[in-house]
């Protein structure tokens, strides 16, 4: 083919999402040639298939950009690809739902009902300097006109609350998730593993014990 000898540019951002579960090259990266021909024809190659569109399954997965290198040698051995992106990416899955008008509106006023409600809680704890039972037991007077005798409603509604805000704030109960996306505790450990690795490097760099060209140092021949 002609398109062998030509130079193509890939770049890919570090997450995208797509609506199909057979993915293209052309949906999940940019691609530039001086041959207008030629991007046409790379769009159109397969990179990977979603076996599980429900939502029981993970539908989402990571791409080193290899995978696209080798899928467009694929199809053209000779082509030079210069990478601009990303050497990894997340490509997500998510299948289109159009939700309805009413459906829609009853989602934005309950998010408004429980923002005020919220702000509109941390304000009056501010205000009684955190003292949660005595505004519990103001609230129920002044709603009811009756003075709280002890375990009220409230205290009840608010214990229940708390339990549904850390299981969805931590995203897992045991070993369930909920959701695909990482919980915070595993976030926490991804960083704390990349500051390690980080200083281990920067470490060996500034003793001069790191491995690099030039250098006759072998394993085992210095102390740590």
């Amino acid at each position: 083919m002609a398109a062998n000898s030509e130079t193509v540019y890939i770049k890919a951002d570090r997450n995208v999402e797509v609506t199909k579960a057979e993915v293209t090259l052309g949906d999940v990266v940019t691609m530039e040639c001086a041959n207008p021909s030629v991007v046409p024809k790379l769009n159109t190659i397969k990179l990977l298939k979603f076996h599980h569109t429900d939502k029981k399954h993970q539908n989402r997965t990571t791409v080193s950009i290899l995978k696209v290198i080798e899928c467009i040698h694929q199809q053209f051995p000779n082509m030079d690809v210069q990478n601009m992106g990303e050497a990894d990416f997340i490509v997500t899955y998510e299948e289109q739902q159009t939700a309805g008008g009413a459906v829609h509106l009853m989602k934005v006023v309950g998010v408004v009902i429980i923002s005020f409600i919220g702000a509109a809680f941390s304000i009056m704890a501010f205000n009684n300097d955190v003292g949660t039972t005595k505004m519990f037991s103001q609230i129920y007077e002044l709603v009811t006109g009756k003075t709280n005798s002890g375990f009220t409603i409230l205290e009840l509604t608010y214990c229940i609350g708390l339990i549904i805000g850390i299981l969805t704030f931590f995203n897992h109960f045991g070993k369930k998730k909920f959701t695909v996306d990482p919980t915070p505790m595993e976030v926490e450990m991804r960083l704390y593993e990349n500051d390690i690795q980080t200083t281990l490097i920067e470490t060996y760099s500034r003793k001069e014990k790191e491995l690099d060209v030039g250098s006759t140092n072998t394993t085992g021949n210095h102390r740590s």
